[in-house]
């Protein structure tokens, strides 16, 4: 049995540890560069939410600035509409004839009540 060759003048066992260390030197490294990336990542979605949160806003006073002008507008409509029906539904021909019976039965209940007066009077 022949003893393991040995090379220049590092032990084995020293020539060992070496490959561990730089095996695990290449682990930490391989994880500081997929921490970078995920810090990265993380700094890139802050800044993209911040950025929709400001749309979301700016949408919000928008659309409610565009529906307070809507709502303003249908108010105007509305009023206009009510007037122009009012003017129909209070124009001289729909009051023509509840006039003219106000003053039938108006004039009948005043002759009715001098009648009355005279005679019990």
């Amino acid at each position: 049995m022949k003893p393991p060759k040995q090379s220049s003048n590092v032990p084995s066992g020293e020539e060992n540890h070496d490959q561990e260390f730089e095996q695990e030197l290449l682990e930490v490294e391989q994880a500081l560069v997929a921490l970078k990336e995920r810090y990265n990542q993380v700094q890139a979605d802050k800044f993209h939410h911040r950025e929709l949160q400001q749309r979301l806003k700016q949408l919000r006073h928008s659309k409610l600035a565009e529906m307070k002008a809507e709502l303003k507008q249908i108010k105007q409509q509305l009023e206009v509409l009510e007037l122009n029906l009012e003017s129909q539904l209070f124009s001289w021909g729909s009051l023509k004839e509840p006039f003219w019976q106000a003053v039938r039965f108006g004039g009948l209940g005043v002759i009715i009540g001098w009648l009355l007066k005279s005679v019990a009077g």
